[in-house]
Order: structure tokens, then C-alpha cells, then sequence
């Protein structure tokens, strides 16, 4: 069964000028030294007529400059046949977000951000831990448009699994002062015996609602194992 990668989410759920959440291609900005970002998220992926949704939070520390600490904490509700849906706990993950480049002057920076995925989902049995090693690179220019992207190798251990590259790029766009909208792509390669690359493309915005308050959200097709399906994304966060 495909899951939605929601870290992306942790995605670095970083901001707009802040990107991450609602893109799946993740951005190299951390969150401010002693900020936290928030988000109370929704998320769905449709493939084989497989069908998986989670809810869950979020979380985003500034620990140190240049350093955000992020926890992403889902439920999820998985369905075979699109009518009978099984409630239970997803994976948990773990990530600490460094910046390795800052270059304010041209706009220009780039940041690792390592993540363990913990096997604690109910909907599932055998899962061992995994490790996400990626490194992002990212671009804003004057006019209110940044290219970010990049991708990495996650170590995935388990009967029939494999570990996979994955890759994304995305272009964001600042429309107004509370609006920016944007696109990506993302590609990964087979994580289990037997499967195909899987590819996502997709839109996304955010709206500032006032105050901390922002609106995020994304969808969007996906290809895989010779299917085509979809995937969606919605969230409140806060940023404060």
C-alpha cells in the first residue's frame, strides 16, 4: 500500500518564504531561532484503489540558528475498496534540519535534513525503522519567486523492501503579501521488490490568515507500479 510521505511534512514544513508543507519537495530554510511552526494537517493518497488518509501534527523548533528540530505525529486511516476504513497510528518521524549554506546577498542556501521514520503504525506488521539522508538547495529571488529542491536515499529494511533515491523540484511564487502559490514534481525510485518509480506532480498555495494563522494546501496526480492516482494535502499552521 503507497503512503503519503507526509514530512513532507515534514516537507520541512518550513514557511513560505517558508516552503515544505504544503509541497512534498522540502526547502532548506529552518525554522527562526526560538520560533515554533505548527501544523495540524490532513492528507490523502489514492493508487490501485488503495486509498490513504492521515491527520496528525506537525512540529517545528528553531533550537539553534540554522538548526530546526521537527517531529511529525499522524493518524491514519487506510481503505482497500474505498468504503471500509481501518483506523490506527502511523509512523512517527524524527528529523533535525541544518543549514550548511546561508547566502542572504544572492539569496542562496542549502541545509541536510536527516529523518528517522519509526515503525509505530497500527495498520501495518514487520516494519523496521527507516533513515531518510537528504540534502535541499534552494533559490529566492527579488521578485518573490524561489526554486528549491534536491532529494536523498532513505534506508528502508524489511522483507521485500528496497532503499530508494528520491528527488523534487518546486517553484513558489509570492502573488501578494498573503498569498503565494507554487508547483512541483517529485520522483522516487521502486521501495519494494516487484514495484515501479513512483512520480507526483502538483500545485499548491498558502494563505496568510492573519496573526500566526496560515491556510496551506496541495494536490495533485500520481503515477505508480502503472497506475494512476492522486494525492492531496491540507493544513492550519501556526507560526509564532
Amino acid at each position: 500500500m503507497k503512503r503519503v510521505l507526509v514530512a513532507a511534512v515534514a516537507l520541512g514544513v518550513a514557511a513560505l518564504a517558508f516552503a515544505g508543507p504544503p509541497y512534498l519537495t522540502d526547502d532548506p530554510v529552518p525554522t527562526d531561532l526560538g520560533h515554533w511552526e505548527i501544523y495540524a494537517f490532513t492528507a490523502g493518497e489514492e493508487l490501485q484503489s488503495s486509498i490513504d488518509d492521515g491527520t496528525g501534527l506537525d512540529l517545528n523548533y528553531g533550537a539553534l540558528r540554522g538548526v530546526q528540530l521537527t517531529a511529525t505525529l499522524p493518524v491514519s486511516f487506510a481503505s482497500e475498496t474505498g468504503y471500509r476504513w481501518q483506523p490506527g497510528t502511523s509512523d512517527i518521524e524524527l528529523g533535525v534540519k541544518y543549514r550548511l549554506l546561508n547566502d542572504p546577498k544572492h539569496g542562496v542556501s542549502a541545509a541536510v535534513f536527516p529523518r528517522v521514520i519509526l515503525p509505530t503504525s497500527t495498520l501495518a506488521t514487520g516494519e523496521r525503522a527507516r533513515l531518510l539522508l537528504p540534502i535541499w538547495v534552494g533559490k529566492d529571488f527579488a521578485d518573490g519567486t524561489s526554486l528549491f529542491g534536491g532529494g536523498g536515499y532513505e534506508l528502508n529494511p524489511g522483507q521485500g523492501n528496497r532503499d530508494f533515491w528520491h528527488a523534487g523540484a518546486a517553484v513558489t511564487h509570492d502573488v501578494s503579501e498573503h498569498v503565494s502559490l507554487g508547483a512541483e514534481i517529485t520522483q522516487q525510485s521502486p521501495d519494494a521488490i516487484g514495484h515501479t518509480s513512483q512520480t507526483r506532480a502538483g500545485v499548491g498555495g498558502i494563505v496568510k490568515l492573519g496573526g500566526p494563522s496560515s491556510l496551506l494546501f496541495s494536490a495533485g496526480p500520481a503515477w505508480a507500479d502503472h497506475h494512476t492516482g492522486y494525492h492531496v494535502y491540507a493544513a492550519l499552521g501556526l507560526n509564532f
